[in-house]
Formats: structure tokens, C-alpha cells, sequence
């Protein structure tokens, strides 16, 4: 359970405390499963009082259903159309093609996913970078397209960001019989956000601090969920 994915360090330093990030490793998570069996069986036996139990979102979107294969989605003409303005990184595919872009567009809300492109569109000429997700909001931030690294079947899947996830936090750290703080949280090698918690904004930011070089990693690593521990 306590190794490093991908060489990264186990224990940080934030703020002057050193937090030690605990990676646990699972089976994947496949669309039905329970997300409260899946968290109690991996968790229940591993956190401890004063542990914040974080979950990726992604896990938490399968167990809701919002999981999609690429080949049930019939992407729009504008879909085809934005796609093809979306940056990409060596991160992930994001918005960059018709099946994610559909699922932004079905989401957020056309007239919303337009307003954002357009501005975008305009301040990027002015060398000024991240208009369109701060205007389209968290739930476009929150699609996950597939790529080449993600575990089967996820490879050909498009995953929507989680509904309620502070109330799947809140749910979680009572099912853990409020041993743990909980957090569901976004990371990737681009940064992260805390999509909902137990804890305040302030333990918030610094949270994304502990976990801003992703210790979960991107693709078959297989560690949905992790620990911080103060050390």
C-alpha cells in the first residue's frame, strides 16, 4: 500500500509540516460497483483518527454512472467544431475531441461552453491562458477523455465529473464512522482542485499543496484513493 507511485516522494513538506502521502492500491472500479463496499473495503482497515482519506473523482463518477464508452457518443457538429481549438498537453486529451467536447457541450450548457470559447478565443491573443475552463466551470475541468496510459476500459471512455461530492465526502467520513476527514478530489499532472470535503477552505488549499505533484499518477497505477498522514 505505501509505495511511491512513479518515484514520487511519500512524505511532504507543506507550511513548515511534513504530511506523508499513503497511495492505496486497488482492483479497478467498473461501472455498478458500490462506491461505499469499494471504500470500505480498501480503506476501512488502513486510515486512522487525525487521516484525511482522499478519493479521486473519478471512481466516484464510475459508481455514479457517468462513465461513457467513446463509441455510444454522437458528438454534434459544433462538438467537432471546438474541438479542433482545445489545446492539448501530454497530460490528457481534455476537451480535445468531439466525444469530449459533446459531453462539455451536454454538461455546461451550450450557450454557456460558446461564451467561454469565445472569450477564450479572444484572450489568448493576448497571450493570457485558462479563460475557457474558468468560465466554463468545474464540471468541463472534470471530463476525463481517454488515452493510451488509462487502466482498461477507461482507455476508450469519456468520465464526467462527480455529482454532490461534498455530500460524497460527508457520506464517506460517516461510513469510515468519522474516523477520517475525507476530500474527492481532481489531480493531475497539471495541477489539481478539491471538489468537495469534510474540511475547511483553508485545509482545502492546502491539500491541493500536498498533492500538487499527483502521488496517485495518471494511468495503471491502480491507487484511487490515498491517505495524508501528518508526520
Amino acid at each position: 500500500m505505501s509505495e511511491a507511485n512513479d518515484g514520487k516522494a511519500l512524505t511532504v513538506s507543506v507550511e513548515g509540516s511534513s504530511y506523508a502521502r499513503i497511495p492505496i492500491r486497488t482492483r479497478v472500479v467498473m461501472p455498478g460497483d458500490d462506491l461505499d463496499d469499494f471504500v470500505s473495503e480498501y480503506a476501512s482497515g488502513v486510515v486512522r483518527d487525525g487521516d484525511l482519506l482522499f478519493v479521486t473523482e473519478k471512481i466516484v463518477a464510475i459508481t455514479q454512472g457517468r462513465s461513457y464508452l467513446v463509441d455510444e457518443i454522437r458528438p454534434r457538429k459544433l462538438a467537432y467544431f471546438l474541438s479542433k481549438y482545445v489545446t492539448r498537453t501530454p497530460y490528457g486529451i481534455g476537451l480535445g475531441m468531439p466525444e469530449t467536447m459533446e459531453m462539455a457541450l451536454r454538461e455546461c450548457g451550450t450557450i454557456r461552453i460558446l461564451f467561454a470559447a469565445a472569450v477564450s478565443a479572444v484572450t489568448k491573443l493576448f497571450g493570457r491562458k485558462g479563460d475557457f475552463y474558468r468560465i466554463a466551470g468545474d464540471k468541463a475541468r472534470a471530463i476525463d477523455g481517454p488515452t493510451s496510459g488509462t487502466i482498461p476500459p477507461y482507455n476508450k471512455a469519456v468520465v464526467l465529473g462527480p455529482e454532490r461530492p461534498r455530500e460524497v465526502a460527508a457520506h464517506l467520513k460517516a461510513l469510515l464512522g468519522g474516523v477520517p476527514e475525507v476530500a474527492v478530489v481532481d489531480i493531475n499532472d497539471l495541477g489539481g482542485n478539491i471538489l468537495g470535503s469534510t474540511v475547511d477552505k483553508a485545509y482545502e488549499k492546502r491539500l491541493v499543496a500536498i498533492l500538487q505533484d499527483n502521488p496517485l499518477g495518471q494511468g495503471h497505477q491502480s491507487t484511487p484513493l490515498g491517505i495524508i498522514r501528518a508526520v
